[in-house]
């Protein structure tokens, strides 16, 4: 199915479905700085398959959604939570299953605590808990932290952008599988030149979060699966443990040696345990 532009409230995204519409919904969520790319086609299909309709989208000012100038973003991260139960109504859906990964695994969280109607279940990868759940979690990895402070100080030029986020790529992977480079260079270079304005999506670092909800993750009702690697460098195994402990029922899938994101040696197992937990509610 190809790309559609939906409008809601005066916000355009962009969005993609693949599926038949009358099966079960499943919206999936990327992390903020990323687009709908990073939810690559062939695992949207792979669930697709399996008889789910799954909708991937853009967040504003990544790929084709609105984008706003550098530095200059007019939205907040609550802003961005809302997104989700946009591309709902865009599309006419009620409610769906929700896969979040990254922040996008926070923000699934947000929808769940501030738009319960909207949320049938929830699948959390390589993420943390969106409110304060109390105790110490561990920091970020030592190379993770050193990454983020080089990219800081030292934005990369225009020339050398894919290289940085094919670098950036490599890290978030963990280091101990090996890393298919070729692959992810295409997928950014595909994601740079589809962009609007690719050096919009930094905007996403300086929102501001807009108040958070004052429940706490036990009020989460809807069944919820948490996936986490064991080589995460930015949400360490403890983060998904926190969630799966704090969220009434939810349950732990431990992903050996994976590192943050959906990486495509683990497609099969993430999308059978989605299906799993998707059809079962």
């Amino acid at each position: 199915m190809a790309e559609r532009i939906i409008e809601v409230d005066g916000v355009e995204l962009c969005t993609e479905a693949f599926g038949d519409p009358s099966d079960p919904p499943v919206l999936l969520v990327m992390g903020t700085g990323a687009s709908m790319l990073w939810w690559e086609e062939g695992f949207c299909r792979m669930l697709a398959g399996g008889g789910r309709f799954v909708i991937r989208y853009d967040h504003r000012d990544t790929g084709r959604s609105v984008t706003y100038g550098p530095g200059r973003p007019g939205y907040t991260g609550a802003d961005l939570v809302g997104d989700a139960a946009r591309v709902l109504a865009g599309h006419g859906i009620p409610a769906a299953h929700v896969v979040g990964v990254s922040a996008g695994g926070a923000m699934a969280q947000l929808l769940a605590l501030g738009h319960p109607g909207r949320v049938l279940s929830l699948v959390l990868v390589s993420t943390s808990a969106a409110v304060p759940v109390g105790g110490e979690l561990p920091p970020p990895t030592e190379e993770y932290m050193r990454f983020t402070a080089a990219s800081q100080a030292d934005r990369p030029e225009a020339g050398s952008v894919i290289d940085h986020q094919v670098s950036y790529a490599r890290m978030l992977a963990g280091g101990r599988r090996p890393f298919d480079e070729s692959a992810v260079r295409s997928l950014v270079r595909r994601d740079v030149e589809r962009a609007h304005d690719f050096a919009s999506a930094r905007n996403h670092d300086m929102l501001p979060e807009g108040e958070l909800p004052q429940e706490a993750l036990s009020s989460i009702a809807v069944p919820t699966l948490v996936v986490h690697g064991t080589a995460d460098p930015v949400f360490p195994l403890r983060h998904g443990e926190a969630l799966a402990e704090r969220i009434p029922g939810a349950r732990l899938l431990v992903l050996q040696d994976a590192g943050h994101g959906v990486e495509r040696a683990d497609w099969a197992t993430i999308v059978r345990a989605i299906l799993e937990h998707t059809g079962a509610h």
